[in-house]
């Protein structure tokens, strides 16, 4: 790979489908020529913390991520360099030990609910799409997806959703909507969203290839 890289950023709230979109992007090409960051992957090692500190963790602020080490992976991609991508630990509230391997890439798709925050981030992506879902459909995929994945009590989901994920959202994610290139409505359901930005990473990458 001797060009620099197309980085494409998806961001949205907690259950808007982002995650899909990046997905249905990533699952249109070839994994030779294109990779899938997960911005939940740098959230920051509390290894130095208790059990019980590292349990008051907000995932939800912008604080919560090692930016500064995606910043510099990415820049790694771009430069041709591999990089050891860290592992999260839900479980143990803190980094693993294990780490993915990756190489290189035409396209690197950056997906996370605060990846267009960051003013760094954001100057380093070609493509910048904010996935925007109703709150009302966001809260009963996260009531779902925590109750049936994560084992969660109703309760303890709506508490959360409340006290800490709605409150953030509004606060820090919500506004980085005004950064998009694109806003795609509805998620993973829009296919003319997806289409339209598969045949506009393909034409980059052909003309990438004749360059």
């Amino acid at each position: 790979m001797a060009t620099k890289p197309v980085i494409i950023g998806v961001a949205g709230g907690t259950g808007s489908g982002k995650t899909t979109v990046a997905k249905e992007i990533f699952y249109q090409f070839n994994e030779q020529s294109i990779v899938l960051i997960e911005q939940d992957a740098y959230y920051k090692n509390q290894s130095h913390l208790a059990f019980e500190e590292r349990l008051k963790t907000n995932y939800d602020h912008p604080l919560a991520f090692d930016n500064d080490l995606l910043l510099q992976h990415l820049q790694m991609l771009s430069e041709g360099k591999g990089i050891e991508k860290p592992i999260y630990d839900y479980k143990e509230h803190t980094r693993s030990n294990a780490v993915v391997v990756i190489d290189p890439k035409d396209v690197i798709i950056v997906e996370g609910i605060l990846i267009l925050e960051d003013e760094r981030l954001r100057d380093m992506m070609d493509i910048k799409l904010f996935v925007d879902t109703d709150a009302d459909i966001r809260i009963i995929r996260r009531l779902v997806r925590d109750i049936q994945d994560r084992g969660r009590s109703i309760e303890s989901v709506i508490e959360q959703y409340t006290s800490v994920v709605r409150p953030m959202h509004l606060q820090f994610i919500e506004p980085t909507k005004r950064y998009a290139d694109i806003v795609v409505p509805e998620g993973g359901q829009n296919r003319v969203a997806i289409d339209l930005m598969v045949t506009k990473i393909r034409a980059i990458i052909e003309e990438k290839a004749i360059l």
